[in-house]
């Protein structure tokens, strides 16, 4: 009798397992969440701490893009989010609890971004720092000590500030830097600059011939680009180095030129093949009494003829 209960209960059993229906092929199991991966089902956000190693986490700095105003200029970045970290004054005004007290610049890699920050002086900056924006502020003196430390510079742009002062070794001894741009300022004199310059763009101030020092670009080799327009020049800068290729004087107050100011008077087989834009339009000069001071130029400058 009990040999025929166990085979009844064995035979149930095969049924209900045949009866069931088959697991289709291929069917994964559900997964469940990793742990180490934020959701906005585990991130704790009253409990996350917010520091320089987990800024770039929270702020998306895609936005910030290099402008580019001059050629062959690549653009800094994608728009790919980079791990970001912060620049701040020494005594920064502290913020309300709980908030970074990082808010004067914005660094991305060695580029440090302070534009717009209402700031009357450069800040202490990271000593990687690489290339420099602090455009539209309201600087109005470069000290000697504000890039002192600061051994990879390449650029400085401090476009649309107030500055009416350099000091004299504010930008001199940086042996890196390649671009200082100083436009739209109230600057009456060129800053001594390094033999590593590359670029200067300081049009827009207010800088006259006479605080121009004598021979200033004579040992500058790798000037290239040299832009002091609408400024109160009144006459052309000599002498200029070799390498120049563009130099923009537009809406100066030149009246005048020497024969040897762009060619050797005395060496009439040298051309001068870099130098192809020359801008001296909107000045009071008749070009064209100057026929014998472009003899080695590949074009003519630009400007009247009359």
């Amino acid at each position: 009798m009990r040999s025929i209960a166990l085979l009844g209960v064995t035979t149930l059993a095969l049924g209900l397992a045949l009866a069931a229906p088959p697991k289709e092929e291929g069917e994964k199991k559900e997964k469940k969440p990793r742990a180490d991966i934020a959701t906005d089902d585990n991130l704790d956000l009253p409990n996350y701490d917010l520091s320089l190693d987990s800024y770039g986490e929270i702020i998306d700095p895609s936005f910030y893009e290099e402008q580019q105003s001059s050629r062959n200029m690549d653009q800094l970045f994608s728009r790919s989010p980079i791990p970001a970290c912060c620049c701040w004054l020494t005594a920064p005004s502290l913020p309300a609890p709980g908030l970074p007290t990082c808010l004067v610049c914005v660094c991305l890699s060695t580029s440090v971004y302070c534009d717009d920050a209402e700031l009357e002086q450069i800040p202490p900056l990271p000593l990687e720092t690489t290339y420099l924006y602090a455009r539209f502020n309201r600087i109005s003196h470069i000290r000697a000590s504000d890039f002192t430390r600061l051994k990879k510079l390449k650029r400085i742009d401090l476009t649309s500030n107030f500055i009416s002062w350099v000091d004299e070794d504010s930008f001199r001894l940086l042996s890196t830097l390649q671009e200082l741009i100083l436009a739209e300022n109230r600057l009456t004199a060129l800053p001594a600059l390094p033999n590593s310059i590359v670029r200067l763009d300081a049009r827009l101030n207010r800088i006259q011939s006479s605080d121009v020092r004598p021979e200033a670009f004579r040992e500058l080799k790798k000037l290239q680009f040299l832009h002091l327009s609408d400024n109160n020049l009144d006459y052309i800068p000599v002498p200029l180095p070799e390498g120049l290729r563009s130099l923009h004087l537009q809406n100066n107050n030149i009246r005048t030129m020497h024969k040897d100011t762009f060619c050797d008077s005395q060496d009439h087989g040298h051309i001068r093949w870099a130098l192809e834009d020359i801008r001296l339009d909107r000045n009071p000069i008749n070009l064209s009494l100057f026929s014998d001071a472009y003899f080695c130029l590949p074009r003519l400058p630009t400007g009247h003829f009359y």
